[in-house]
């Protein structure tokens, strides 16, 4: 099964990240990416950008879509990074999440990624096989 770990911060999080120690807190990532990455676990993972000033929201809720600057406005909605882990079962989930080193204010929320088996019915149609086609491609199968 396939998870995605979504880092997420409250202001209490960002304030404690900004009186942190940046190195100590790269080489515990660093530490945490490489225990994943051991573990034959990890399928990919990056974090995300501090300047929004290149982030926008695509709004579908018009007939032609609405593009506006800059993320979600709450800091409760932004997200930092993520990690794509692949696991036997949700239980191995909850412990690699379990493991990661956020401090205070910090959050994850994991949500299980779709598989070809969730379709039902629809695991035959033809864009879904193109899909999966194209993540072999990728190497992401």
């Amino acid at each position: 099964m396939k998870f995605m770990l979504i880092m997420r911060a409250t202001e209490a999080g960002k304030k404690a990240y900004e009186a942190a120690d940046f190195e100590q807190i790269i080489n515990a990532m660093g530490a945490y990416n490489e225990s994943l990455m051991k573990a034959g676990v990890l399928l990919a993972g990056d974090g995300l950008a501090d300047d929004l000033s290149e982030a926008f929201v695509v709004d579908f809720s018009a007939e032609t879509p609405i593009v506006t600057d800059g993320p979600y406005g709450e800091t409760h909605e932004l997200f930092n990074g993520f990690w794509i882990i692949q696991t036997a079962g949700k239980e191995e989930a909850v412990e690699w999440a379990s493991r990661c080193p956020l401090g205070p204010g910090s959050k994850l929320e994991v949500r299980r990624v779709t598989e070809m088996s969730d379709f039902g019915e629809f695991s035959d149609n033809e864009y879904l096989r193109k899909e999966e086609g194209m993540r072999e491609e990728l190497g992401q199968s």
